[in-house]
């Protein structure tokens, strides 16, 4: 299942920020949440504790359901290469990243409600599946209508994409133009550390 929880304590306890929201409240309260989180003692975790942990960093980076995450490691291990890397850039190329990374929504959470909702086009057409796959040279709009949607005027005004983004505010589009080295995907996560989780 998706995570649907509160996202500011669950951004402090993994030292992510998943929000806009738990980028403001990480920037107080560098540490984790609860009564004690300030002076608890941080206990030396076993190497199933880090795995698990790396892993949670990455399945909430992406907002994605355990069976997702499994699903797209199996994916990964079929095609050749790295592992990790081809996990990373097979869950990179989600339809919801590539809007959150073009600039397009806010946050993944954000990004997933604008799909569902009809608010996004690839290649002219409506797709509202989450986990439709971005191919090479896809390109992502905002619907017309839904253009003058304050939502989407504010998120495009401070919109910086990565390089294999190529952004166009004035048409609220997103041309997808490579698949990125893992080097290129801003992902916080030791993701060797994922596939040892995985191989188990």
């Amino acid at each position: 299942m998706n995570y649907t929880g509160p996202k500011v304590k669950i951004s402090r306890k993994l030292g992510l920020e998943l929000t806009v929201k738990s980028r403001k409240y990480t920037e107080k309260k560098p540490y984790p949440p609860g009564q004690h989180g300030q002076m608890k003692r941080k206990a030396k975790q076993s190497d199933y504790g880090k795995q698990l942990l790396e892993k949670q960093r990455l399945r909430l980076q992406f907002n994605l359901s355990e069976k997702q995450m499994r699903n797209y490691y199996k994916k990964a291990t079929r095609l050749t290469g790295n592992t990790g890397d081809l996990l990373i850039q097979l869950i990179e190329q989600r339809l919801d990243s590539i809007i959150t990374r073009a600039g397009l929504a806010p946050s993944i959470y954000a990004a997933r409600q604008y799909i569902s909702h009809g608010h996004i086009l690839v290649n002219g057409r409506r797709v509202n599946v989450a986990s439709y796959s971005v191919k090479v040279n896809d390109l992502i709009s905002v619907k017309e209508k839904s253009r003058k949607l304050d939502c989407f005027k504010d998120s495009i005004r401070s919109a910086s994409p990565p390089a294999y983004i190529e952004l166009s505010k004035a048409d609220f589009s997103a041309k997808f133009l490579y698949v990125p080295p893992r080097e290129e995907i801003p992902v916080i996560c030791e993701v060797p550390l994922v596939v040892e989780y995985y191989s188990r």
